[in-house]
């Protein structure tokens, strides 16, 4: 595919360095990860001036990935999973300091009653997996892991350290987020964002859509293994089975399983950019975006191997360094998706991938994009 490498998509000229660090990514990649397909979008004040797509949606370069196609997106998802919760706090549905288990009784077992909304959607509730082994088809019975996680102790005193919770934390705001609003997160992006291209539970009618992901060629680097990493990525039901079946993409997984296109996420985060507008209309009041966006929790985390600057659900570029060199927040997916905003810019961008790498946090495909657009501005 490198031999020919065709780029479809614009991009305004004075970004022209952009489309050049695009196909690099491809030509210039390691072995192994020019065999891929990838979208970049890039807006500013709310309008597209890159919006780059290149590759095949399968493995067998039989299908053209295009701008409708469906990427899995994995934990980048979690940036949508915190601006939908954002919108429970505008409605006054939901509080970032509220416990948890004053909407959720059952949740405050085990030492947990004080744990509050914000605490866990910043990863700091103590939940990061199970604490005893489970088979990883629990996650295809959400009531299952949500009644397992609401009576199990914390693996550390929560509020007093962030330890990242890989897929937990989307069941865990998921069902928060349905007890304050009578709605599913996955309900609300479908009926509040219908023209955003995102999905979280997809329907069988758009799965033909969804590209085929390549796994990475080595395992991420956690670290020295202690029984919290073991239990948030590596026991045997760390995670769902089936990751790319029909019933793993129906599934509402807010924290994993979030299909959509990289246009949709760049709109989306577009929100923090652009002072909590959206097309024109208010979705976030600047109360709303500063608690959204505010300091949570800075330190070294349990489970990845990163000191992270944590907002109420978003990573902030403090001491990371992964989303540009300004204030920004945003959050990586497993193998190389990112969605990010840069307020100070007025600029949102995301980028999706079919080859993933081994990187949770940083891979330097998106990152070698984003030097190009502030190198641009």
């Amino acid at each position: 595919m490198t031999d020919a490498l065709e780029i479809h998509g614009q991009n305004d000229p004075r970004f022209d360095a952009v489309r050049e660090a695009f196909a690099a990514n491809f030509t210039d990649a390691p072995e192994g990860l020019n065999e891929q397909a990838a979208r970049f979008s890039v807006l500013i004040e709310g309008e597209a001036v890159v919006d780059l797509w290149a590759g095949h949606a399968d493995t067998a370069k039989t299908t053209p990935f295009t701008d409708t196609t469906l990427t899995s997106v994995f934990s980048t998802g979690k940036a949508v999973m915190a601006l939908l919760a954002a919108t429970a706090v505008e409605a006054g549905e939901l509080d970032y300091d509220q416990a948890v288990a004053s909407l959720w009784p059952e949740f405050g077992a085990a030492g947990k009653q004080d744990v509050t909304v914000a605490q866990l959607l910043s990863h700091q509730s103590g939940l990061p997996g199970f604490s005893e082994a489970v088979e990883p088809s629990i996650w295809f019975d959400a009531q299952a892991v949500v009644d397992k996680l609401a009576a199990q102790a914390p693996m550390w005193a929560p509020g007093t350290a962030s330890g990242y919770h890989p897929i937990t934390v989307g069941y865990l705001a998921n069902e928060v987020f349905r007890r304050a609003t009578g709605r599913t997160m996955g309900q609300t992006l479908r009926e509040d964002f219908p023209d955003l291209d995102l999905w979280i539970g997809l329907p069988d009618s758009e799965h033909g859509r969804v590209a085929q992901m390549r796994k990475p060629t080595a395992a991420p680097s956690l670290g020295t293994i202690d029984p919290i990493k073991q239990a948030a990525f590596l026991d045997r039901g760390s995670a769902p089975a089936g990751r790319g079946s029909a019933e793993w993409r129906r599934m509402e997984i807010p924290s994993a399983n979030l299909h959509g296109t990289a246009l949709g996420l760049a709109k989306l985060l577009g929100v923090v950019a652009n002072e909590g507008r959206l097309d024109g209309r208010s979705i976030l009041s600047g109360q709303t975006l500063e608690q959204l966006t505010r300091e949570r929790i800075h330190g070294q985390d349990k489970v990845l191997p990163y000191v992270i600057s944590w907002a109420a659900g978003l990573m902030r570029n403090d001491g990371l360094n992964v989303f540009g060199p300004n204030e920004a927040w945003g959050h990586y997916g497993w193998g190389g998706s990112m969605a990010m905003a840069d307020p100070s810019q007025r600029l949102s961008a995301a980028y999706v991938m079919t080859r993933q790498s081994p990187h949770l946090i940083g891979d330097p495909r998106p990152r070698r994009l984003l030097e190009a657009v502030y190198a641009a501005l």
